[in-house]
């Protein structure tokens, strides 16, 4: 999957199937006709006319479906390449989005996922732990032996996240996904950091695939967007099925500025990823730095796995100081920065920078003086020249 080749992602007239960059541009529009609009418009009705019993496919209230929706539903299938049984749908938010798989969990239902993920993803596995809804077991999704013991038992989902929010991770998805379904789980895979650019688990033996749109494929730090995809049209339905009667639905103008925003993706996610491992590279060799985790650095733990199944690796980085146990020291550097801007969330085109474990929920397995670092779209001279000057001021 490393070799660049183009996506089965949609076609012109040509018949050659297009790259990702053509698809994100090109899909989901209306269809060409004269005095059409190029884009989607924006469809602000809570109801449609209608008489008579409704027939499959029909509009009748904007809970069930809204054609705000379907254009972003498109492009991002396509992406992931779904086929003609799968599709893409389009939640609330990212948490949203997740607890619509959680909740294909039966009741008593087993559960493998990381110990060290997304804050609020680890929180709400927790709570259906401690309220009985589900048995979760933590492991460290990048030791593929100790994820297939968990599963050895059996399961009903394998939740995964590679790269992991925040520490880098790479899990061997193909791995992975294969010992989920030996073991009668549904594998799931948190795609937010790569994005279906730069990696796709459906292909790699997922069945389903979550993203936080509100990050790098809306990319503008202005919309809360969650999304599904699937190649099974029996967890398409089920999915669709709980967005519906739970309300957990996106807002028509969050989903046209989250379209509008991913038409840019392939041109953001190339070049913030250049930067994020430019940085790295520079950072590694910085005397007030620890360690860095990124991908793309011959020295991470990851870096073989994501040759292997990804096209780059990412946006983020993270890191840690010398001598900071307490965090004490990483603090003091986030406030000497003055172009990074301390603040939650990634993925838009302003660079980012956070403590992660100031959270109260965030796992205990981030370390407590661990930087993550979002790379935006600013020189990376400049993000570097802020970087230095705030890790030498702390000498």
């Amino acid at each position: 999957m490393a070799d660049g080749t183009p996506h089965p992602t949609g076609s012109g007239a040509s018949g050659r199937p297009w790259s990702p960059a053509t698809t994100v541009v090109a899909a989901g529009r209306p269809p060409r006709a004269p005095d059409a609009p190029v884009n989607p418009p924006l469809v602000l009705s809570s109801t449609f006319v209608g008489a008579g019993e409704p027939g499959p496919g029909a509009r009748t209230y904007a809970r069930s479906s809204n054609a705000s929706w379907e254009p972003l539903e498109e492009v991002l299938a396509t992406l992931e390449g779904t086929g003609e049984d799968g599709g893409a749908l389009a939640f609330a938010s990212g948490m949203a989005a997740v607890s619509a798989v959680l909740a294909l969990v039966p009741l008593g239902g087993r559960v493998v996922a990381p110990r060290s993920a997304y804050n609020t993803s680890v929180e709400l596995l927790e709570q259906l732990d401690a309220d009985g809804r589900a048995r979760v077991t933590f492991v460290d999704v990048a030791d593929t032996a100790e994820v297939e013991g968990a599963l050895a038992g059996g399961a009903d989902l394998l939740w995964l996240e590679s790269p992991t929010n925040p520490l880098l991770e790479v899990a061997d998805l193909p791995a992975c996904a294969a010992a989920g379904r030996g073991a009668g789980a549904v594998v799931a895979v948190d795609g937010t950091f790569a994005t279906p650019l730069v990696q796709q688990p459906l292909a790699l033996g997922a069945d389903v695939v979550v993203h936080s749109v509100t990050k790098l494929l809306s990319g503008h730090s202005d919309v809360l967007l969650g999304a599904v995809a699937t190649s099974d049209a029996a967890l398409l339905q089920r999915l669709s099925t709980h967005r519906r009667v739970h309300g957990a639905i996106p807002g028509p103008f969050e989903a046209w500025l989250a379209l509008r925003g991913l038409r840019t993706l392939a041109l953001r996610v190339e070049r913030t990823g250049a930067t994020a491992a430019e940085l790295a590279r520079r950072l590694e060799r910085h005397p007030a730095v620890g360690r860095v985790r990124h991908p793309s650095l011959p020295s991470d733990p990851g870096h073989e796995r994501a040759r292997a199944q990804m096209r780059g690796a990412g946006s983020v980085l993270s890191l840690e100081l010398v001598g900071d146990e307490d965090g004490a020291l990483a603090a003091g550097l986030v406030e000497r920065l003055g172009l990074w801007t301390p603040a939650t969330s990634l993925g838009g085109v302003e660079s980012l920078v956070e403590r992660r474990r100031r959270h109260a929920n965030e796992p205990p397995t981030t370390p407590l003086g661990l930087l993550r670092l979002s790379c935006g779209l600013e020189d990376v001279e400049d993000l570097w020249a802020d970087l230095e000057q705030a890790l030498d001021g702390g000498a």
